[in-house]
């Protein structure tokens, strides 16, 4: 693979983020204590449902077997999006609803509304802070290391905006915004927007993938005061339609590809550069989620409807060890903290899967919820 860097003009620094990264580096001691106190113990499972009447967030409380339990619906004061072509994730991506488990944070993208939510968390209820703008239009994926926050917009050829949590609150960071250069026009918009952001394990490295509009990986380094550089290193997947990321303890760079439905590992580079060192077809349709859990994979395929269980070794290839069957429309999937159990969001009908997680990876049903007004809706995360 040969990647090539893609033009943009470099960015300058505005006082104000300096002023804005000060206050931050100032805060950060404190970050993972600040909302310790206030927050009970009940585990929680956060889904998003993408209405596009009104967006909400479905809160349900974690039993000790796995099983969900409705505790409350919020709303996120915005609306849901929904792209041209898709069916049963309207937004198309991975990770439109990210958990900050260390401030007690739950970020939204409001796709039809151009706006990300921030919530408070106080075991399963919550508060809503503060609804601002996502610096460009239908957002559909979050990212967040530390205080630092990037939001991906999907339309206008795609834009990546950087954001500064301060004290429960979300600065935008001057300078921060970068144009990903796609192609405005391309159809069907559902394969031909981006698909995720996401923050390399040690923040950093920004990574989008780039669906069918490019069939890129394009990889962002992270700079002072979160500013990224001026153009991403462009990683050409000719024909794999890479849509969504995940990562291994080693470092390894997980991507599912929707064009081959396959799940490929990559050895991500200081210098932006990814090299591919393993790939897997699952055998199914659609397979663009992943979900990782130490070497264990986790792909979602919306054509199964099923979850695709792959194991990576680094003594030994990528191996298929399962194929477990959901409710129609698989799409993301979210882990409990202490990886006993996997939570498949399924878009045919808003339905969530309830999953424990066995040796090797096996998935064994533990049950079902039905998330009001969610059938296409994409967002989960666990407490």
């Amino acid at each position: 693979m040969h990647p090539f860097i893609r033009g943009a003009a470099t960015a300058a620094l505005a006082a104000a983020a300096l002023a804005i990264g000060a206050a931050s580096a100032a805060a950060a001691p404190a970050r993972a204590h600040r909302h310790a106190p206030f927050a009970p113990g009940q585990q929680a499972l956060f889904v998003q449902t993408d209405n596009l009447a009104g967006n909400q967030i479905a809160v349900y409380a974690r039993g000790a077997n796995g099983s969900l339990t409705l505790a409350n619906t919020y709303a996120t004061d915005g609306l849901g999006g929904q792209l041209v072509g898709s069916a049963v994730d309207f937004l198309a991506s991975q990770g439109s609803l990210a958990y900050d488990a260390a401030d007690h944070l739950l970020y939204a993208v409001n796709a039809g509304s151009n706006t990300v939510s921030v919530f408070s968390v106080f075991g399963t209820q919550l508060r809503l802070r503060q609804v601002i703008g996502s610096g460009g239009s239908f957002p559909v994926s979050i990212a967040q290391q530390g205080n630092l926050v990037y939001v991906l917009n999907a339309l206008g050829g795609g834009t990546v905006q950087g954001f500064r949590e301060v004290f429960g609150t979300l600065l935008a960071i001057p300078g921060s915004s970068r144009a990903l250069g796609l192609d405005p026009n391309e159809t069907p918009q559902f394969t031909s927007t981006p698909g995720q952001v996401a923050f390399s394990p040690d923040g950093s490295q920004l990574i989008v993938t780039t669906k069918n509009n490019g069939d890129d990986i394009d990889v962002f380094a992270v700079g002072p005061f979160g500013l990224l550089s001026a153009a991403p290193v462009v990683n050409p997947e000719p024909g794999a339609v890479p849509f969504a990321v995940g990562f291994l303890p080693a470092g390894w760079l997980a991507v599912a590809e929707a064009g081959t439905n396959s799940v490929a590992l990559f050895a991500l580079g200081r210098d932006g550069t990814a090299h591919q060192i393993a790939s897997l077809a699952t055998g199914e349709a659609a397979t663009c989620w992943v979900t990782t859990d130490g070497n264990l994979l986790f792909a979602s395929n919306a054509g199964g409807p099923a979850v695709s269980t792959l194991s990576w070794s680094p003594w030994g290839p990528l191996t298929l060890s399962a194929t477990t069957a959901t409710d129609p429309g698989t799409v993301d999937s979210a882990l409990s903290p202490d990886g006993s159990f996997l939570y498949v969001q399924t878009g045919g009908k808003g339905i969530v899967d309830e999953f424990a997680i066995g040796a090797g990876g096996a998935l064994t049903p533990i049950g079902s919820v039905t998330v009001a007004a969610a059938a296409g809706g994409e967002g989960i995360a666990a407490s």
